[in-house]
């Protein structure tokens, strides 16, 4: 997709206010390219959407300790023409969500003095949740022209720092077992060394969930710079990275209290790495399942029986 297509796309996709994976995953993903006072108003949104459409404008503003100027301007930021068209969302958006099967589970987070049954169901909760928006705002075009570039890739680079990192080592090592050229480069140094040596048709793929990270960055920029295809997989679709991908996928998932760079965001990157594997996969079945029966025997000879002797 060129830059200007991807713009128009994007224009399109505020246009709609999220309506593909609803209001609440838009305005989460929207919530670092606002301004301070329209993020105080997000996050009441995003927080309680029922409460929300229950308020007037002046009520909302009042409680996100800003004006009602303001709440319009969110409104618009949003993708939203005015606050009536807010509330209608946000009713909607209330009366498909799905509530946590624990009462104690509020929103997500972990409350003060939370036992551990209220925090295993926290974060199951919050994890499952992760999943499933990132699937249904996921955009499938997207995801197409992403597996038709890196099926026809000469040479993928896959890169990603801190947890993002464990990602794009999974997905490099599951583009290589089904014999895709792939590498991970996890120093920074070396990536943009790498990335230095792509040209057209090769594939530059960063991982980065706040998607303002400039090592991952950086590293798109240059693979760009030298004419490959430069793919960007975040949870912030107007943050740094949109900036130098060519195509951006995005995420659904939300931190939050102990857990910055959290399990759901995690998962909810493993969640789209799969679908394009598998993407990737299907195009050559007869040569993935070859790939993979011959990977899989060079190390079956490394597992052991229950007994602790080695398999034959």
């Amino acid at each position: 997709m060129s830059k200007n297509a991807k713009d128009s796309a994007d224009d399109a996709s505020d246009a709609r206010g999220g309506a593909q994976g609803g209001l609440i995953v838009h305005v989460t993903g929207l919530l670092p390219s606002l301004s301070p006072a329209e993020q105080r108003v997000a996050r009441l949104v995003t927080a309680d959407p029922a409460a929300a459409a229950r308020q007037t404008i002046t009520e909302l503003a009042s409680a996100a300790g800003t004006s009602e100027a303001t709440v319009i301007r969110f409104c618009r930021s949003v993708g939203m023409a005015g606050y009536p068209q807010l509330r209608i969302r946000l009713a909607a958006e209330a009366a498909r969500r799905v509530e946590p099967p624990d009462a104690r589970v509020v929103g997500g987070d972990i409350p003060p003095g939370a036992d551990m049954a209220q925090i295993v169901a926290t974060i199951a909760f919050n994890d499952a949740r992760a999943v499933e928006e990132t699937a249904d705002q996921l955009d499938v075009r997207a995801c197409e022209e992403a597996v038709a570039a890196l099926a026809s890739a000469g040479r993928i680079d896959v890169f990603g720092v801190g947890a993002s990192g464990f990602v794009a080592a999974d997905f490099q090592q599951k583009l290589h077992r089904i014999g895709r050229t792939a590498y991970y480069w996890p120093d920074t140094h070396t990536a943009l060394t790498s990335a230095a040596l792509l040209g057209k048709g090769d594939v530059a793929f960063g991982i980065s969930h706040s998607g303002a990270t400039t090592d991952c960055v950086d590293v798109l920029a240059e693979a760009r710079e030298r004419g490959a295809t430069t793919i960007g997989l975040t949870n912030f679709p107007r943050s740094a990275i949109a900036d130098v991908a060519d195509l951006v996928l995005t995420t659904a998932a939300r931190e939050t209290t102990y857990r910055s760079g959290a399990t759901a965001s995690r998962l909810a990157q493993l969640t789209v790495v799969d679908c394009l594997f598998v993407g990737v996969a299907a195009r050559n079945r007869g040569r993935t399942r070859r790939n993979l029966e011959s990977t899989a025997a060079a190390v079956k000879s490394r597992r052991t029986t229950r007994g602790g002797r080695r398999r034959g």
